[in-house]
């Protein structure tokens, strides 16, 4: 062991199991030292904290570690002893937030999330967190800033929109959330105080009658094309009907119980099905629960319900576009919900609390234990409200290209009761 000044020149002349510790100079720092093992010189720090001394290892000797920049690190290392912290533990800590890294954190998160959330929320946030944030997954979520965020932010809306940009950036938020509760010693949610990505208003659209009439039309005897025109008879949500399952329905008296499980307040919804409605429904195939679609579900459910709705609602509009010589403005599947639901009202004289029913929305006199009585109460009006619905859909004139551009004829008194050859 030597004492001496600590140059390249010093550093590149340790021998094997040699030590320099810093001194003779204006600029030694005390318990700064260099020693090589073997072919590598490393430099290190010598210390006392709470009466005991401590060694920290600086780095080996060539980029980033020189002489003068070990020499400053080790100064910032004692003023961390100064303040009564030991460096070694800071250290020891450094490493452990470097392993916890973006995609490791991600990866945690969503295990926690699949027991609790429902699986298409659970889908939607695995692919933001996954795909959508995949650059930032080797960077440590201690190291990771609200620049990072913004800048990919900026990189989603500009290729996938605003609404993908501001789901992936919840999603974010959530998880780093999560992992605050759980323990790690983040200073802050980063995720706040970026700028939100700006979104378009709540969707308002109501299907016109032309519209309702050609959608209905274009529709095949195809999965989705009885999906589609389930949703337009029962004003449900899209996931609700596309993975409709045997065990909910009991044909004999036209009711559809579907669980708290799979509807979005989490309260069993009992919703009549009328003629219109049942005549839709596929036959029953041996040792499938669900209605619609096929194939393996990645949680390993050997089944499970539609899949395929980008694919089928674009052939979908081709089919309209086609029959009516030019496309339809944009619309959603959503939009069939809220069509019906604001015809039920305004044209067909359905009470709002009847509409709220159907819908499954729980609000005022319809929420609690008194929730439960109207749910029954309400069965026969109603029955009665989706009866005149469908006997009012049914009858919209048709739409298509004709010598005139367009053909008027009604559909006949067959479509009320959801004939096959609607399909």
């Amino acid at each position: 062991m030597a004492v001496s000044s600590i140059t390249i020149r010093a550093v590149q002349a340790l021998k094997p199991g040699e030590t320099i510790w810093d001194a003779d100079h204006r600029e030694a720092v005390r318990g700064f030292g260099v020693r090589r093992q073997r072919d590598q010189a490393t430099y290190v720090l010598k210390y006392r904290v709470f009466g005991r001394q401590r060694f920290v290892t600086i780095g080996p000797h060539g980029a980033p570690w020189t002489p003068e920049r070990a020499r400053k690190e080790a100064k910032r290392l004692l003023g961390l002893v100064a303040n009564g912290k030991d460096p070694a533990d800071e250290k020891a800590k450094a490493r452990l937030q470097a392993a916890d890294t973006l995609s490791v954190i991600a990866d945690q998160y969503l295990r926690n999330a699949k027991e609790r959330l429902k699986p298409r929320t659970y889908s939607e946030v695995e692919r933001y967190l996954l795909v959508s944030w995949k650059p930032l997954h080797p960077v440590s979520v201690f190291q990771i800033t609200r620049r990072h965020i913004s800048a990919r932010i900026a990189d989603i809306a500009s290729v996938h929109g605003a609404v993908s940009a501001a789901r992936a950036r919840t999603a974010l938020s959530s998880m780093f959330n999560w992992a605050i509760r759980e323990g790690l010693d983040i200073p802050a949610n980063p995720v706040l105080g970026t700028n939100r990505p700006a979104q378009p208003g709540s969707r308002e659209r109501v299907l016109t009658e032309m519209e309702l009439s050609a959608i209905w039309q274009a529709c095949d005897g195809d999965d989705y094309g009885r999906i589609v025109r389930l949703l337009l008879l029962t004003a449900q949500r899209r996931d609700e009907v596309g993975s409709m399952q045997w065990p909910e329905l009991d044909t004999s008296w036209g009711l559809w119980t579907l669980p708290p499980s799979r509807t979005k307040n989490h309260r069993e919804h009992l919703l009549p099905l009328v003629p219109a409605a049942l005549a839709l429904l596929p036959l029953r195939r041996d040792g499938r629960d669900f209605l619609f679609g096929d194939g393996p579900r990645r949680s390993g459910d050997p089944h499970r319900g539609f899949s395929g709705w980008s694919k089928s609602k674009a052939a979908l509009d081709a089919r309209i576009a086609e029959a009516m010589g030019e496309p339809l403005p944009h619309w959603t599947v959503h939009d069939l919900r809220r069509s019906a639901s604001t015809v039920m009202a305004d044209r067909l004289g359905v009470l709002p609390h009847i509409v709220e029913a159907i819908l499954n929305h729980v609000s005022g006199h319809r929420a609690g234990v008194a929730g439960v009585y109207n749910r029954a109460r309400y069965a026969v009006e109603m029955r009665d409200a989706l009866e005149r619905w469908a006997e009012h859909l049914t009858a919209l004139p048709a739409q298509s290209r004709g010598g005139d551009g367009i053909r008027r004829d009604r559909l006949g008194p067959s479509a009320a009761h959801g004939a096959p050859s609607l399909l």
